[in-house]
């Protein structure tokens, strides 16, 4: 079955959103500094490459479809460094309302932003509490690449695992596995707090801050690259494809989300 959205033609969208269950995943990536060894594009293509694998990996039947990936995010953090494209906040909210608002109108019943640009995480959970509010017929479900699978913790170790916000081991690693030719020869470690934050504070976590790249980084990498490789990065790759495989088909084999249980009386 073809799943890519814009492929199909109208009468096959008509009749793919009438199907019940009817699911888009929309992946979503930023253009934004990755250090000086990987490309502005790096979030984007992750998501793109993932939804593709966990697309290509369900059973044809499913009612679920893509839109292409969106390329550009929220990235105000990484404004110092060159190259950085960032939208404003209500653009990308306005840019999830409107292309939402045109799937529910369609007839879709779930929209999955499936995000791999940490910096935009709460901005598109409030993008889609909104467009929930304004179409209660479609359940909006907004994902993060990284946050869900199991076992992607296990594979980095400490201080990394906590600290390696931003090209680091991980994401290193994983651009070496899907586009090796992609990655410069420097291994950065960089953004190493000193001072760390005040007990009980952190960067992102129960008690973040708003911090801004330049604030931590020469690079514009927070986190150590050194120990990356492919090998890490094709287990990165097989854990997040089937961490999000399993999720979606527990989705698209469930009525889930309840909706529709505000009391009349």
């Amino acid at each position: 079955m073809e799943r890519a959205l814009e492929r199909l033609s109208w009468p096959e969208v008509r009749a793919a959103a009438s199907r019940p269950g009817s699911t888009v995943l929309w992946p979503f990536g930023a253009i934004e500094q990755h250090g000086p060894h990987l490309p502005l594009g790096t979030d984007a293509l992750f998501a793109d490459r993932v939804a593709d694998a966990v697309l290509a990996g369900l059973a044809d039947d499913l009612p679920i479809w893509r839109l292409p990936v969106s390329w550009f995010g929220f990235s105000p953090e990484h404004a110092a460094f060159p190259g950085t494209c960032s939208l404003p906040a209500e653009l990308l909210i306005a840019q999830v309302m409107t292309i939402g608002a045109q799937l529910a109108a369609a007839g879709f019943q779930r929209l999955v932003l499936f995000n791999a640009h940490g910096g935009q995480i709460a901005l598109l959970q409030v993008a889609a509490r909104q467009l929930r509010a304004a179409h209660p017929a479609l359940a909006v479900l907004p994902c993060f690449l990284w946050s869900g699978p199991e076992g992607i913790g296990a594979l980095l170790p400490e201080p990394e695992r906590s600290d390696g916000l931003h090209a680091g081991l991980a994401e290193t690693s994983l651009m070496l596995h899907l586009q090796p030719e992609w990655v410069g020869p420097e291994r950065p470690c960089d953004g190493q707090l000193q001072p760390p934050p005040p007990s009980g504070w952190s960067l992102e976590g129960a008690v973040p801050t708003a911090w801004l790249t330049a604030d931590l980084s020469a690079t514009g990498v927070v986190g150590d690259a050194r120990g990356a490789s492919a090998a890490l990065g094709e287990q990165l790759f097989e854990r997040l494809v089937a961490g999000w495989r399993q999720r979606l088909d527990a989705l698209l084999a469930s009525p889930w989300p309840p909706r529709g249980r505000l009391r009349s009386d």
